[in-house]
């Protein structure tokens, strides 16, 4: 199978799925492949913080021309996957000399699979673009043709808590692999001081609490497939044995109050009131937490958010963590050199990250009273080993790079390319029938009401009130970016 997720967090997805359990994990470009069963597929749908979408190959294949793409899909038996009733999409990536535009290849896996019933059956299956039943995939590299089912449908950043946004909203998955590249798993308190609508806030309470990202889920691709195991799915959904007691508080500020109200419309939302607080506060009135505390924030940038004073805001920043976040570490993401130069702090780590388009660094600061020399006399560690050896890697930032460097449009960061990944060819099983458990499954969580939800004492009790027909959020059409 292959996990697909943004430039950068490559690592960090490796890492997932290996502690889920996954066999021959290997992290490519913007993907990490990996095998697994069915159950596998279903819990790196369910419960990975950093993947956009996980994929399935069905079929390798060498195309020099549309012809053979049309040949190479139409020799796929399609009634295994998709009835006449269901409609599907395709989905294309493409880097060739020979196909130059990937609407064209998509039309070409589209026409090969409605040609095939019709021959057989005299009539063909519709195509849907925004809810098909069925989603496919296929990526060309020069003549290396790899077709896959999507088995997760709408992008796994979507998770179903956000209820409203601010301007230009972090994406969740990129906000998760910013928190698990930290190495912070709910140890001290958590505060974002630029928390805009809580994306960094909501993914941070997940991942102290181990809660699966796809609680909140509406649906996921795989349900529509004609072998969906709901009994093994419902399993896994029920199943929060590995859920942890989060003893700490995570913080949220924002200037903006919108944005205060936004975020604790979607931390409602989550069910993580609890765990949660956020107020309304200017950064620069930010004062010495009481707790031990990690900072993880992603000011404006200047290019989607404008702010009139773009680097005095970074130059408060500096003086803030200085002066009112000792004996504490905090990690900023932003755009900008000249933004980070403000800061006027020496970072421990630059781990570069797209943000969307934007080529981005994330940078860790280690705050300490004093001069260093007296804090590292006393056993403090400014860099660790792992740090030291990543920052001494050659060719970490391309030499001569300009560090605004934005994706062009061919690539987009989240169209994974999976150039890298090695086709395993599975023996195919006979598809289970499916069994739709859907109702049993509502009438099992109808006893739970909204009030109740509402009312509730802390996530856990939230989430066995949150099943199947409760559990699901409606959301706006955000940009993936």
């Amino acid at each position: 199978m292959i996990a697909k997720t943004f430039m950068g967090l490559e690592p960090v997805l490796a890492n997932e799925l290996t502690q889920l359990g996954a066999k021959n994990v290997q992290a490519g470009r913007r993907m990490v492949s990996f095998t697994g069963d069915k159950e596998m597929m279903y819990r790196a749908n369910f419960q990975l913080h950093t993947a956009i979408r996980i994929l399935k190959p069905i079929k390798h294949f060498k195309a020099l021309s549309a012809d053979d793409v049309y040949e190479g899909v139409k020799a796929v038996d399609w009634t295994e996957y998709l009835a006449l009733d269901k409609t599907f999409a395709v989905d294309s990536v493409v880097f060739s000399e020979e196909f130059r535009h990937s609407k064209f290849v998509a039309y070409k896996v589209k026409d090969a699979i409605v040609d095939q019933f019709r021959e057989k059956t005299g009539n063909r299956p519709n195509i849907s673009v925004s809810n098909p039943d069925m989603r496919l995939h296929i990526h060309i590299a020069e003549d290396q043709c790899t077709l896959c089912l999507d088995s997760s449908g709408e992008s796994l950043h979507r998770r179903g808590y956000r209820q409203e946004s601010v301007e230009a909203p972090l994406n969740e998955v990129l906000a998760a692999g910013m928190i698990l590249m930290t190495g912070w798993r709910g140890e001290t308190d958590f505060i974002d001081p630029m928390c805009g609508s809580g994306t960094l806030l909501i993914e941070a309470a997940l991942i102290a609490r181990n809660m699966a990202p796809g609680l909140f889920r509406k649906e996921f691709a795989f349900e529509k497939w004609p072998d969906f195991d709901a009994d093994l799915f419902d399993k896994i959904y029920n199943d929060d044995s590995n859920e942890r007691e989060f003893t700490h508080h995570i913080y949220g500020y924002d200037v903006d109050i919108k944005a205060v109200n936004t975020a604790r419309l979607n931390v409602k939302a989550a069910g993580l009131t609890s765990d949660i607080t956020v107020e309304e506060q200017d950064f620069k009135d930010f004062t010495q937490p009481k707790e031990k505390s990690i900072m993880v924030t992603n000011p404006p940038y200047g290019e989607r958010i404008s702010t009139s004073d773009l680097l005095g805001t970074y130059k408060m920043i500096g003086e803030r963590l200085k002066h009112q976040f000792t004996g504490n570490e905090a990690w900023v993401l932003s755009y900008r050199e000249e933004c980070f130069a403000q800061i006027g702090l020496k970072p421990s780590i630059k781990i570069p990250l797209f943000n969307g388009s934007l080529e981005c660094e994330f940078r860790k600061y280690q705050m300490f009273d004093g001069k260093m020399s007296d804090f590292r006399g006393e056993g403090g560690i400014v860099k660790t080993e792992d740090e030291k050896r990543q920052m001494a890697e050659k060719h970490r930032f391309k030499k001569e790079r300009e560090f605004k460097k934005r994706l062009n449009e061919q690539e987009e960061n989240e169209d994974g390319d999976i150039r890298s990944f090695k086709f395993h060819s599975l023996e195919r099983k006979e598809p289970r029938k499916p069994k739709d458990t859907r109702e049993s499954r509502n009438s099992r969580d109808s006893r739970y009401s909204r009030d109740s939800r509402d009312s509730r004492k802390g996530p856990r009790d939230f989430k066995k009130s949150f099943k199947k027909s409760n559990r699901r959020f409606d959301h706006d059409d955000e940009d993936e970016d």
